[in-house]
């Protein structure tokens, strides 16, 4: 313990002074937007969506499924950020407490980058391999040592050299948005052909849209703390998730699904309903360089994973080597990949979701019944917010886990973020909520309320 009763992690934290702020336009837009150009993104948004769902309602759960990542799973976490210049693992004191808040939201974030990691390695050797005229299948040789070199790359970029591949990512994602629209118009002839399968269950494929769209977004959404802390006022936070978020949803997840569906009326032999089968399709030299660029464009978001889960795990331990633990990490996201797991998207996309769901829901919950504002870190464990987070995590992963059983679970990332909402709610005027204690830097925004 420090200063004040509190952790090291809490007294030693600094808000983000008014100086260090930025425009939306400058920061939280192209930032989040870049996210969603990554290839992990849009790889697999049509695979059981589109054949079940048809395009229209396709296109229809995106939209719903952007509203839903800026109004519920965003908006507050960017608004907290923005009104105390706190990254999320000091904000996330007040939900979780200030010894709790080092699993939550603080630690488990750094530990699903290396998830996010994982997928990262596994997409990044795929495209490399099939680049080099290879199958690209997890398990072979060229697939492992490809997963090795990429994988121990990142990590190390990511802890020492961070700052230059910053610089270069700025640009990056223009690169996967070419390639995009060189997909999208290479195949828009063929949309007016596609159907649907005969048989397909269209609500739920519009349900998928959703749960995949947002089991990705989750942890983002989170992470709106630290993005709303760069930003200038209200506006800055409202605008950076309605185009960097919303709109960039709807760029990025629909113009990938209306090229796979138009490849399929042109082909409809065509198997493939994964964003790489319709590149193949392409045939020849020009898909070769595809994947290579969409290999390169890929680096930096691994790079700003390893940076991500160095930044959690040396603010809870400051004491522990930073380097050894990342690479620690990186070995299992390594192994998560060579083994073909990390290929599995949006299984991946909706472990994720549950974990962080019922924390953006408990977020909210506390936000508004704190006037709408950041009450300060509560003391010890916040019961309300663990409680609530168990409840909506254990709901959001059991059709990950039970399958087929537990198919009646419907948009499970959003059950569990509205069961974290109600929970913490509940639990908070049963009296399970502790009192908050005040940190040494105030406000910095003068925006207290949001």
């Amino acid at each position: 313990m420090a200063q004040n009763g509190l952790p090291q992690y809490l007294a030693l934290a600094k808000p983000n002074p008014a100086t260090n702020r930025q425009p939306w336009f400058r920061g939280t837009a192209p930032t989040y937007a870049g996210i969603f150009l990554w290839v992990a993104f849009y790889m697999e948004i049509a695979s059981g969506t589109l054949p079940q769902a048809g395009l229209g309602l396709s296109l229809l759960g995106l939209v719903f499924a952007a509203l839903i990542c800026h109004f519920l799973f965003y908006l507050v976490p960017g608004m907290l950020g923005m009104s105390t210049g706190y990254p999320l693992y000091v904000v996330g004191a007040s939900t979780y407490g200030t010894m709790g808040g080092f699993l939550m939201p603080g630690l488990l974030m750094g530990i699903l980058q290396f998830c996010w990691l994982g997928v990262n390695i596994a997409l990044s050797a795929k495209f490399i391999v099939l680049a080099a005229g290879g199958a690209g299948d997890p398990g072979t040789a060229g697939f492992i040592i490809v997963c090795i070199l990429w994988g121990l790359a990142a990590a190390f970029v990511g802890v020492k050299g961070i700052q230059y591949v910053a610089k270069v990512a700025t640009y990056l994602p223009i690169v996967p948005l070419l390639m995009i629209l060189l997909v999208f118009f290479t195949n828009i002839g063929g949309v007016g052909s596609y159907k649907p399968a005969a048989d397909g269950n269209a609500l739920s494929g519009m349900l998928l849209v959703i749960t995949t769209v947002v089991g990705f977004f989750a942890t983002a959404g989170a992470a709106g703390v630290d993005f709303g802390s760069g930003n200038q006022n209200r506006n800055d936070v409202k605008m950076g998730g309605l185009i960097g978020i919303a709109l960039a949803i709807v760029v990025a997840g629909g113009l990938p699904m209306i090229a796979i569906a138009g490849a399929h009326g042109k082909d409809p032999t065509l198997s493939s309903y994964v964003f790489d089968g319709v590149i193949t399709a392409q045939g020849g030299f020009l898909a070769k360089i595809m994947f290579i660029l969409f290999a390169i464009a890929s680096f930096a978001p691994a790079c700003f994973s390893s940076l991500i889960a160095a930044n959690s795990i040396g603010t809870m331990f400051p004491k522990t080597n930073k380097m050894g633990m990342v690479l620690i990490g990186a070995v299992v996201s390594i192994i998560l990949a060579a083994t073909g797991w990390a290929l599995n998207i949006v299984g991946v996309f909706k472990i994720i979701g549950a974990s962080f769901g019922p924390i953006c829901g408990s977020m909210m919950a506390d936000y508004i019944l704190s006037g709408k504002k950041w009450a300060g870190p509560r003391v010890g464990i916040n019961g309300a917010g663990y409680i609530a987070w168990a409840v909506g995590f254990i709901v959001g992963i059991l059709p990950s886990i039970a399958g087929a059983t537990a198919a009646y679970i419907p948009v499970p990332p959003v059950l569990a973020f509205a069961i974290g909402f109600i929970l913490y709610w509940v639990l908070a005027k049963a009296g399970l909520e502790p009192p908050a204690v005040t940190m040494p830097a105030g406000v910095i925004s003068g925006e207290e309320k949001a």
